[in-house]
C-alpha cells in the first residue's frame, strides 16, 4: 500500500498523514459472523471459520472497508497451532490456516480497491473511500485467548506461566504471521505486563521486521485486567522500536478517555482504541452482559473527546458493527474540528 520497506518510526506516521490525520480500525469481526448465522462457541472462536466458512470471513472484512476501515483485521486471534491440533489438524495444516487469515484479509482489500477503481459505490456517502489506504493486521490474541477459559479477562494465568512458556506459546505463529503479508502484526487485547514482555523479546529474537501495535485490556480505567498499571504496560511497548502505536481495545467506552490520557504520559507513540460497546463478557457464562446500557450512539458520541485527548486510530472491538465503524468515520471526518 505504499508504505513497503518504510522504517517502523514513520510507519505510522507516513500511514496516518494519508488518512487524513487520523484512522478508522474496523470492528467486532466475531459479532457479524455470528450476525450471519455462525455458531462460535467454540475454542476457536471466530478462527472456527478460517476452516468452516472463509468466504464469510472475507465478507465482513468487505463489510468494513465498505462502511470506512483503514485498518482491518485478520481471523487470528484465537487461531494457535494448539488450538487447530485439538481439532485434529496437523501441524502443516493449522500453520496453513493462520497464514490464511491474513490472505482472506488482502483479498478482501484487493476487492474493495477494485470497487473504488470502478466506482461501484456512492463516494456521496463515503467521500474518502477513494483516496486513503489500507492496511492488513495479522492478529495475535493472547495466551488466554488460547486457553478460552477467561483469563484472557483476569490476566491471572498461575504461577507455573512464565516468561519463557509465553515467548514459547506464541513464537510460531508469528514467525507465520509476520510472513504473511500482514502489513502489521496486531497484538490484542493483551492483559499483563509479562506477556507484553513476551512480545517484546519474541519480536527481537526473531527478527520481526514489519511493524506492531500493543493493545491492553482493562476493567477499571486505570490498571489492564490483571490490576498492572496501564502506564508501566504502555511504558513497555514504548520500549520497542517496532512497536508503531500503542493502545486499548475490548474495554467499555466509558474508561477510555482516562486511559488514553495515561498512554500520553509514557509514550509518543500513536495512541490506538478500539473499545467494546459496553457490555461485559462474563468468563464463566461466556455471555455479553448489559453494564450501563451504553448504545451505539453513547460510543460514538466519545469519538470527538477520545480525539482531543490524543489518539489517532478509532475502531470498535466485541459487539460493535460495521454501523459503529460508519458512524465512527463520520464523525471524524465529516464534523472533525
Amino acid at each position: 500500500m505504499g508504505l513497503e520497506g518504510v522504517e517502523p518510526s514513520s510507519f505510522m506516521a507516513d500511514f496516518l498523514a494519508g488518512c487524513g490525520g487520523y484512522a478508522v480500525v474496523d470492528g467486532g469481526l466475531a459479532t457479524e459472523l455470528e450476525r450471519h448465522g455462525q455458531d462460535l462457541n467454540d475454542p476457536l472462536w471466530s478462527a472456527k471459520c478460517l476452516i468452516s466458512f472463509p468466504q464469510l470471513v472475507r465478507r465482513v472484512h468487505l463489510d468494513y472497508l465498505e462502511a470506512g476501515a483503514n485498518v482491518i483485521i485478520g481471523a487470528s486471534y484465537q487461531a494457535t497451532i494448539q488450538g487447530f491440533e485439538a481439532k485434529g489438524l496437523s501441524i502443516e495444516e493449522a500453520e496453513t490456516l493462520i497464514k490464511r487469515s491474513v490472505e482472506i484479509a488482502c483479498e478482501a482489500r484487493e476487492i474493495y480497491l477494485q470497487r473504488c477503481a470502478k466506482g461501484y459505490w456512492d463516494f456521496l456517502d463515503s467521500p474518502k473511500i477513494d483516496r486513503h489506504p489500507v492496511l492488513v493486521a495479522a492478529s495475535v490474541g493472547s495466551y488466554g485467548a488460547y486457553l478460552a477459559d477467561g483469563s484472557e479477562y483476569s490476566g491471572n494465568y498461575g504461577a507455573s506461566v512464565t516468561l519463557e512458556t509465553l515467548k514459547e506459546f506464541h513464537r510460531r505463529r508469528l514467525q507465520i504471521l509476520a510472513n504473511s503479508g500482514a502489513d502489521l502484526i496486531a497484538f490484542e487485547t493483551i492483559p499483563n505486563k509479562l506477556e507484553a514482555q513476551a512480545y517484546i523479546e519474541l519480536l527481537k529474537e526473531e527478527n520481526i521486521d514489519i511493524p506492531a501495535w500493543f493493545s491492553f485490556s482493562s476493567t477499571d480505567g486505570t490498571n489492564v485486567v490483571s490490576g498492572d498499571p496501564i502506564t508501566e504496560c504502555a511504558k513497555i511497548a514504548d520500549s520497542c522500536s517496532q512497536v508503531v502505536a500503542v493502545g486499548i481495545n475490548c474495554t467499555p467506552p466509558r474508561l477510555i478517555h482516562g486511559l488514553i490520557l495515561s498512554i500520553r504520559k509514557v509514550t509518543n507513540k500513536p495512541v490506538i482504541i478500539y473499545p467494546n460497546s459496553g457490555e461485559t463478557y462474563n468468563g464463566e457464562t461466556k455471555q455479553w452482559e448489559k453494564t450501563r446500557g451504553e448504545t451505539e450512539e453513547d460510543f460514538v458520541s466519545y469519538v470527538g473527546k477520545w480525539r482531543d485527548a490524543g489518539a489517532c486510530l478509532f475502531g470498535g472491538c466485541c459487539r460493535t458493527t460495521p454501523n459503529t465503524i460508519r458512524a465512527i468515520s463520520r464523525a471524524l471526518f465529516d464534523k472533525s474540528s
